[in-house]
């Protein structure tokens, strides 16, 4: 496959999608591999992978749970909600923890260091596709809890969570708008 066509055919491929198959590290590697390519204003590297799998996604699934649960109003609190948070990371083959670095001494806006971690973040979506991997990018409001999970350094924060895993079948074809009406031409 071209690039182009990796890049048109890349899809969010949810966890109730994936099949009960662990993913190779080799291809964790690889995935991890094509994030650090991502571009870097001053060259900062803000990204920061963290990798569960095994017997430690049945811990994220619990911790995500009960946070849940404990951080949310009486009145808002849903079950089927909570019990669809602890399944994600249990019907992966991994979650990759996706956390960004804040340059300490603020050189940099930080939406330039966000765009550069989300940039990592779409090579490595791309790099999962081009395996045959299924990947969907989620960030729910559970994330800002995450350093109770996780040991944080001094400025970094967790943005979200890329869950990976085999899938079988076919995925929808992608619709995008036509590009003409996109572009103003000055």
């Amino acid at each position: 496959m071209t690039l182009k066509e990796i890049i048109a055919n890349r899809r969010a491929v949810y966890p109730d999608q994936y099949i009960d198959k662990p993913i190779d590290k080799a291809d964790l590697l690889e995935i991890l591999e094509a994030g650090n390519w991502a571009p870097t204003h001053k060259k900062t590297e803000p990204w920061r992978f963290k990798v569960i799998q095994g017997g430690s996604l049945n811990l994220l699934s619990d911790f995500l749970a009960e946070t849940y649960e404990k951080i949310t109003p009486t009145d808002k609190f849903s079950a089927f909600k909570k019990k669809k948070i602890a399944l994600k990371p249990k019907q992966s083959g991994a979650v990759i923890a996706i956390c960004m670095q804040r340059d300490l001494k603020e050189s940099l806006p930080e939406w330039e260091e966000v765009a550069s971690v989300a940039m990592a973040v779409q090579n490595m979506w791309l790099m999962a596709s081009s395996l045959g991997l299924g990947a969907y990018w989620s960030s729910p409001g559970l994330i800002s809890e995450m350093h109770k999970f996780f040991e944080l350094k001094e400025g970094e924060k967790c943005l979200g969570f890329l869950y990976l895993g085999n899938y079988t079948g076919d995925l929808p074809q992608g619709k995008r708008g036509d590009i003409e009406s996109k572009i103003t031409w000055i």
